[in-house]
């Protein structure tokens, strides 16, 4: 799993992806995410990586007394 920035354009992903939830309602923008992340899933396709992503993303940020519900 890469842990260093391996963006070509983080402003510009960063800006696409707000610019995809403009004017979604909560529920909406879950599922946008909801997809994002399989589709993602897919192109990465290993089994271990996606795992090491999983178990890296579900770590609690230092200060944060609780995880969101998923």
């Amino acid at each position: 799993m890469k842990t260093t920035s391996n963006f070509q354009d983080a402003d510009g992903f960063y800006e696409q992806l707000l610019d995809a939830h403009v004017g979604l309602s909560r529920e909406d923008s879950e599922l946008l995410n909801a997809r994002l992340v399989l589709l993602l899933a897919n192109q990465v396709g290993d089994a271990k990586v996606l795992r090491d992503c999983i178990e890296a993303a579900a770590q609690q940020p230092s200060g944060s007394e609780q995880r969101p519900a998923a």
